[in-house]
C-alpha cells in the first residue's frame, strides 16, 4: 500500500515561548520541524509538510526537496484538509496526521500505526491514564475524577486516505483532533499502545526534555580501519591525500594512499558496509592508479545516504619515515575538504614503532583510523 504522513507545522506554538513558532526553534542543533521529519523519512512514501502562508523563508527552503508541501488553513482542521487534498493525485492508501511540535515518536510507534491499518479502519496512539486525577479551582483541589477508561492522546494517527478524507469534508469544525473528526463519521479507531517520550512540545521546558529524549535514542557508530602498503621504487609518497617527497614509493593498485584507505574502511566498518576491496575491487583494472579520493567521497556519499553524519575521524601513520609532522596541516586541511568536515573534525598524526616490525624496517607505512558517525 502507498503511504504518507501530513506533518502539521502552520501554527504559531506562541505558549512555548522564543519568540518564533516552536516548530522553528533550535533543539539540539536543528529545528523541531526538522527532527520531525526525519523521523518519517523512510518509512512512508510520502511526506507533506503543511505550512503557514506567512512562513515564506521555509516554503523557499522546502521548496526544491522532495517534501510535499501544503498550505496551512484557518484552524488544525483546515491544514489537515489542505494536507489531504496535496496528495490527491499519489494514490495514497494509508495516510498519518502527525503533529510537528512531537519530534522524539518513535519508528517503533510509526510502524505500529502503519501496520494496523493492514486490518483496521483506523489507529492511534494513546497512554493510559495512570495518575491520579484532580478537578481544580485555580490552586485548591475541588475534587477526584475516576482515570479508569482514560487515555493521554497522542499522534501519528493512521486512517485509510479516502475514508479520513471524507470525514473532514463532512465534519463541521471545531474537532480536538482527527480521532474526533473520524468518529464523528462512524469510524471505529483502534488505541495501541503509545510512548511516554512521544511528548508534545507546549511550554519552554518542554525542549529540555525532548533534548534529553534525543539524546538517549540518539544512534552514533564507531568504525575502526586499518591498512599498509609496503615501499617500492619512486620518489614521493601519497598520503591523505598530500604528496610528499621521499626516495621510495608506495606500491598498491591505486595511489597507495594508505591514510586515506584506513580511514576511508573506518567510514565503511561504521556504516557495516565492508572494505574498499568490496566496492573497490583490486582486480578490476578501472581502479589501477586510481586517486584514494575516489574511494572516500564514496563512503562519505554512502553515509550520507543511510542518514549519518560523520562527526570527526583520527587517523595515525605508522612509519619511521618520511617525517609527517610537517605535512599534517596540509593533509588535515585536505581530508577535512573531502569529507565535508572543518579542520577541527579531523586528526592527522604519527607514530614510529621504535624501530620494530615492518614500519621499524623501513618495508612500509601502516595506518590505523576511527571514525565517529551519527545519525542526523
Amino acid at each position: 500500500m502507498t503511504t504518507a504522513a501530513i506533518i502539521v507545522a502552520a501554527g504559531r506554538g506562541q505558549r512555548a515561548g522564543g519568540g518564533v513558532p516552536k516548530q522553528w526553534r533550535a533543539m539540539g542543533g536543528r529545528r523541531v520541524a526538522d527532527w520531525t521529519i526525519d523521523r518519517f523519512e523512510g518509512l512512508v512514501d510520502h511526506i507533506v509538510l503543511v505550512l503557514a502562508v506567512d512562513d515564506t523563508a521555509v516554503w523557499e527552503e522546502f521548496n526544491n526537496t522532495k517534501l510535499i508541501l501544503a498550505a496551512g488553513g484557518a484552524d488544525r482542521a483546515g491544514s489537515v484538509r489542505n494536507g489531504l487534498q496535496a496528495l490527491e493525485a499519489y494514490g495514497v492508501e494509508k495516510v498519518l496526521i502527525h503533529d510537528v511540535a512531537r519530534p522524539c515518536v518513535s519508528a517503533r510507534v510509526i510502524r505500529d500505526v502503519l501496520d494496523a491499518l493492514d486490518t483496521l479502519p483506523a489507529a492511534a496512539p494513546g497512554l493510559a491514564v495512570t495518575d491520579a486525577l484532580w478537578t481544580g479551582d485555580g490552586s485548591v483541589v475541588t475534587g477526584t475524577q475516576d482515570r479508569s477508561g482514560l487515555f493521554a492522546a497522542q499522534t501519528p494517527q493512521g486512517f485509510h486516505y479516502g475514508a479520513i478524507t471524507a470525514a473532514h469534508a463532512a465534519h463541521p469544525g471545531g474537532a480536538a483532533d482527527d480521532v474526533e473528526v473520524a468518529r464523528a463519521a462512524g469510524i471505529d479507531v483502534a488505541i495501541i499502545p503509545g510512548d511516554a517520550d512521544n511528548l508534545k512540545i507546549t511550554r519552554p521546558e518542554d525542549f529540555d526534555r525532548a533534548e534529553r529524549i534525543m539524546g538517549k535514542d540518539m544512534d552514533v557508530r564507531l568504525g575502526n580501519g586499518y591498512d599498509v602498503h609496503r615501499f617500492r621504487d619512486g620518489d614521493h609518497v601519497i598520503l591523505c591525500g598530500v604528496k610528499v617527497p621521499h626516495n621510495r614509493g608506495l606500491q598498491g593498485h591505486s595511489d597507495a594512499d594508505v591514510g586515506m584507505h584506513a580511514v576511508t574502511d573506518a567510514i565503511y566498518g561504521a556504516l557495516a558496509q565492508g572494505d574498499i576491496g568490496q566496492h573497490f575491487p583490486p582486480s578490476d583494472p578501472q581502479w589501477k592508479g586510481a586517486a584514494s579520493e575516489i574511494f572516500l567521497r564514496h563512503a562519505v556519499d554512502l553515509a550520507e545516504q543511510m542518514g549519518y553524519a560523520i562527526s570527526n575521524v583520527d587517523c595515525t601513520l605508522v612509519c619511521e619515515f618520511p617525517k609527517i609532522g610537517p605535512h599534517a596541516e596540509a593533509m588535515r586541511t585536505q581530508m577535512a575538504r573531502i569529507l565535508g568536515l572543518r579542520a577541527d573534525q579531523v586528526s592527522v598524526k604519527a607514530t614510529t614503532s621504535e624501530r620494530l616490525g615492518f614500519t621499524g624496517r623501513g618495508e612500509g607505512i601502516a595506518s590505523l583510523a576511527t571514525a565517529c558517525l551519527v545519525k542526523s
